[in-house]
């Protein structure tokens, strides 16, 4: 659940995804249970738990698990607080990276988070930092076959309301302004295509080319973040070199 929009990278976090599927399927269940706490547990009427669920089928989070997290949310989360926090901070030269966090014990996920970054040479900054570097934006990755179609995925896409479309070696990306992000999905989904992802991401303005050394070093950090229960999801601006391997 972090970096850009290059296939290297999307393909790196793939990888992760399958390696950590059990704690994935944990961090997205909170996500979903927090939506439908809030907006209800009705898909149709909360924008916020479809788009959620989008991201549980992307990541082939089972059915059942995912209706098993929405009838928790009037349960077993119904006595927890659980704060959205955001932190953010610097790692390995310079790298500015975004930490979001679900918790239900502040001072527990501030010193976690913080002693992360210093044992992986980084530093934790104050809030407004690094943030204004991203934009919160909809983002969608469709694995590509001979058999597709470029020009009509990106007419669907961009009639729907995409924003912008790129076509890479291996995949379509969709990029959509937040707002737009169900629409496009949507319209993407009732013409029968199945994601790689689908879910709200930071994106940053511009990435940083980093070293092979630095690039290990941010996904250390990135890595351990995401290893910790209360951290959702780690964004970074980091470009890595093509040929870098976890």
């Amino acid at each position: 659940m972090s970096g850009h929009s290059k296939w290297h990278n999307i393909q790196a976090k793939k990888g992760k995804v399958d390696a950590k599927r059990g704690k994935i399927f944990t961090k997205i269940g909170k996500e979903i249970a927090i939506a439908a706490k809030n907006g209800g547990a009705n898909p149709d009427a909360n924008p916020r738990l479809r788009d959620v669920i989008a991201k549980a089928k992307a990541n082939n989070m089972p059915k059942d698990s995912i209706e098993r997290a929405i009838k928790k949310a009037s349960g077993e989360l119904a006595s927890v607080n659980y704060d959205e926090i955001i932190y953010e901070g610097y790692g390995a030269a310079g790298v500015a990276m975004v930490v979001e966090v679900l918790t239900d014990n502040k001072n527990r996920s501030a010193g976690n988070v913080r002693h992360l970054f210093d044992k992986c040479g980084g530093n934790l900054g104050a809030s407004g930092c690094v943030g204004w570097m991203f934009n919160k934006k909809g983002q969608i990755v469709i694995e590509r076959t001979e058999s597709m179609d470029e020009e009509e995925i990106m007419m669907v896409a961009l009639d729907a309301g995409a924003e912008d479309f790129n076509a890479e070696e291996e995949v379509f990306e969709v990029i959509t302004e937040m707002a737009n992000f169900g629409t496009v999905r949507e319209a993407l989904e009732e013409q029968g295509f199945e994601f790689l992802s689908a879910e709200i991401t930071m994106i940053p303005d511009n990435n940083v080319e980093v070293d092979m050394e630095v690039a290990a070093k941010i996904q250390k950090l990135v890595d351990l973040l995401e290893d910790d229960d209360d951290v959702q999801n780690v964004y970074h601006n980091a470009e890595f070199p093509e040929e870098f391997e976890e």
